[in-house]
Formats: C-alpha cells, sequence, structure tokens
C-alpha cells in the first residue's frame, strides 16, 4: 500500500468515526483530543496513524468500518505500515 493510498484509507476511517458518536467519543477519550484539535489535525500523518491504531486496537468498530468501507482487516495494518507504524498495533 502506498503511503498516499494509506492517507485516505485513514481519512476515510476518520470520516467514519466522526459519524457514530460512540466510536468518536472512545477515540477522542483515548487520543486525548477534542473536536477543535482533530479538525485541525486531520490531515497531519500523526494523527492519521492514531486513527489506523485506535481502529486497529478496537476490533469491534475495526470490523464495521472495513465492512463499510469495503476493505478487507489486513488493509488497515499495510495502512499502520505506510503511515510508519514501526509495530502491528
Amino acid at each position: 500500500m502506498t503511503p498516499q493510498r494509506a492517507e485516505i484509507l485513514s481519512l476515510e476511517g476518520l470520516g467514519w468515526l466522526a459519524g457514530d458518536e460512540d466510536a468518536l467519543t472512545r477515540f477522542l477519550s483515548i487520543s486525548g483530543a477534542d473536536i477543535a484539535a482533530l479538525r485541525a489535525a486531520a490531515e497531519n500523518r500523526d494523527t492519521l496513524l492514531a486513527v489506523v491504531e485506535f481502529l486497529l486496537n478496537q476490533e469491534d468498530l475495526m470490523l464495521r468500518f472495513c465492512e463499510t468501507a469495503g476493505v478487507e482487516p489486513q488493509a488497515l495494518h499495510q495502512a499502520h505500515r505506510a503511515l510508519g507504524g514501526h509495530h502491528d498495533a
């Protein structure tokens, strides 16, 4: 997976999280960010990596996102590596 495709997949994940209030609340709680900070940093590579790591560590959300996005969970692992993640989350 290219870094550009990984960024797109992560942005799709962020958009999906934003559409699910419970999922977004979980992400904000774990990340320590608030909505304003998240909006400001939405295209920052660290933020995109955090979204992918969050989804990888929340299996229920990961599976729901992958189903909605039409991708296999393996794609998130590939995106994690392409965005600079050092270990599978």
